[in-house]
């Protein structure tokens, strides 16, 4: 199966495209307090001038279900990251008020706890993908900060594949691939470690990031 790659904190239409030319799956658009939130105006912007391809997904933290709505629809969103603890009720509000198509992906903070609230996610049927991330006091993401590969590589991506599980948190171009070759997750994502500064792509990172995850893959599925 191919690693699903997504570069997230988009807020120009021209750092979108970069990603995109450069083969990410999805683009993450931040739609919380952060340096790197955009509007409902400015995303659909950047939406209508993407290929049809490539997954527009909505990052959203403390929103209700009205809002999650409102937003996928103003921008054209493909998808939605419920990056604040929510139960299954939830998850199946959005599924019913937004269809089939839409892809569900829930966080989970790496931790103690981690390892069953990922399985319970799972379990969950409207849930298509649990995102494992780093959190620090003052950020619930874009941390910058990588948690601890080796143990997490047993205790939550022994089930990487089916259970469709991405790491996040202080990935760069410079260790994606040993990411890859620990945790053989399903997906990878980044925000901080391809910026120039908070809300800013470095491109050439961008690239690399993409390159060297897409080597390490294929060398993992030989």
């Amino acid at each position: 199966m191919s690693l699903w790659i997504k570069i997230c904190g988009n807020t120009t239409l021209d750092d979108a495209r970069t990603a995109a030319a450069a083969g990410a799956d999805a683009l993450g658009f931040v739609f919380a307090p952060s340096p790197r939130q955009v509007t409902v105006a400015q995303a659909a912007a950047i939406h209508k001038k993407l290929p049809a391809a490539v997954e527009r997904i909505g990052v959203f933290v403390d929103a209700s279900v009205d809002e999650i709505y409102a937003t996928v629809r103003g921008c054209g969103l493909t998808g939605v990251q419920l990056h604040f603890d929510v139960d299954d009720d939830f998850t199946a509000r959005v599924r019913e008020r937004l269809g089939p198509l839409l892809r569900i992906l829930r966080m989970v903070h790496y931790g103690p706890e981690a390892p069953d609230q990922a399985d319970r996610i799972a379990a969950d049927g409207n849930t298509d993908g649990v995102l494992i991330d780093s959190r620090t006091p003052a950020a619930v993401g874009g941390t910058g900060l990588s948690f601890d590969w080796t143990t997490a590589s047993y205790r939550l991506f022994h089930d990487a594949q089916a259970q469709k599980r991405i790491v996040a948190g202080g990935l760069t171009p410079w260790n994606v691939a040993e990411a890859i070759r620990t945790l053989h997750p399903w997906g990878v994502d980044v925000v901080s470690g391809v910026e120039e500064e908070p809300g800013t792509k470095d491109h050439d990172a961008v690239r690399t990031f993409i390159a060297n995850a897409r080597a390490a893959s294929r060398e993992h599925s030989k």
